[in-house]
């Protein structure tokens, strides 16, 4: 039997639906992904720590779940949001439901909800706090919950908690957790890479006792501005090894080289934001998720060059440093999910390494 559940916006706005996953209650900033597929990827990205995610594309569940398709440990998100949940999925790799999935990660998930109606309010009064819950809670108990701050930290909840290595025969990059998905490493590792993943907040010393020919900046969710310490490491380590940043690796970049960040209306999440790269005017669909952006005037007057821009707002998508083999995305090239257009970014970091390591390296 479904519980009856409730999405209460800090606006006030209520949604009421029908639980699934467990139940109880939980508080977190309320955010909309316009995938049609992949939404096992959007449950396991560290990136959405400390949300809770809404899929505007009505149907979620009908492949089920499977091992293949998550990109960390477990479910990060503290919510889940969709118009319906399917209880009969129908996949070759399928291996449960949604709701048995959320079920036993403790993940508190809401259907039978005008998602639509939801995106909209998101979409004019930007991303707000949420409480979901299966209780009967008072206003008063409501209205606690809602001054609650929300997390400032994910970065160090996120990260892994010791170093590992994927062994390879080519290259050696030390990847940087601040949240990275899994395809990031596979992304490396199918190019032959050697791989040392090492915590969020490891030291520029430890960083190059690696020997590392490129360094790899990964995704992550929160403020940019609240980790100044790996700022500043990044800031060290500019100019001594290739560098590559991913989404929250590109903005703690743009920080590191004197840019700016800012929080964006409701963020960009999805798998197909058209971002057009302009060395080229090649236009890319990619696969996105920030709510964070580098603000393109702060780029005046630093060393970084803008390479990228979003075709649908105007917004950096991509920096590279005039000096030093450096440069960064806002979107994913990894995927998972979405196209796979952006993956020759990769190729590019590997063509930047082998030049660094010969000496041939020469400004962008």
């Amino acid at each position: 039997m479904s519980l009856r559940s409730r999405l209460i916006l800090e606006d006030g706005t209520v949604f009421e639906g029908k639980g699934f996953g467990v139940g109880g209650q939980t508080v977190g900033e309320v955010v909309f992904n316009t995938g049609m597929t992949g939404y096992q990827e959007v449950l396991t990205d560290p990136s959405y720590c400390g949300q809770i995610v809404t899929m505007t594309y009505p149907l979620i569940g009908n492949y089920g779940v499977n091992v293949d398709d998550i990109e960390s440990s477990r479910p990060q998100v503290r919510g889940f949001v969709v118009k319906e949940q399917s209880l009969t999925p129908s996949n070759w790799r399928n291996a449960g439901t949604v709701n048995d999935y959320l079920a036993r990660n403790g993940i508190l998930g809401i259907s039978g909800i005008d998602t639509r109606m939801l995106t909209k309010r998101i979409r004019v009064k930007g991303t707000m706090k949420a409480v979901l819950t299966t209780n009967d809670l008072s206003s008063e108990a409501i209205q606690s919950l809602m001054e609650q701050s929300l997390l400032i930290d994910q970065v160090a909840q996120v990260t892994t908690r010791s170093i590992y290595r994927c062994p390879g025969e080519g290259r050696r990059i030390v990847a940087i957790d601040c949240g990275m998905k899994a395809g990031v490493v596979r992304s490396l590792l199918h190019r032959g890479c050697d791989v040392t993943v090492v915590p969020a907040q490891t030291s520029a010393v430890d960083i190059l006792a690696w020997q590392p020919h490129g360094i790899m900046y990964s995704n992550g969710p929160g403020d940019p501005k609240d980790v100044p310490e790996i700022i500043e490491t990044l800031r060290t380590l500019l100019g001594k090894v290739p560098i590559f940043g991913i989404c929250l690796g590109h903005q703690l970049l743009s920080l590191a080289c004197g840019a700016k960040t800012e929080k964006l209306r409701f963020g960009h999440r999805g798998a197909n934001h058209p971002v057009k790269d302009l060395r080229t005017n090649r236009v890319y669909i990619t696969s996105q998720n920030h709510g964070y952006v580098v603000t393109d005037d702060s780029l005046v007057g630093t060393e970084l060059a803008l390479t990228h821009i979003n075709q649908n707002d105007g917004t950096v998508e991509g920096v590279s440093h005039k000096r030093y083999p450096a440069f960064s995305v806002q979107y994913h090239p990894e995927a998972r999910p979405g196209p796979d257009d952006s993956d020759y970014l990769f190729d590019n970091f590997m063509d930047m390494i082998d030049a660094h390591v010969e000496g041939k390296w020469q400004d962008a």
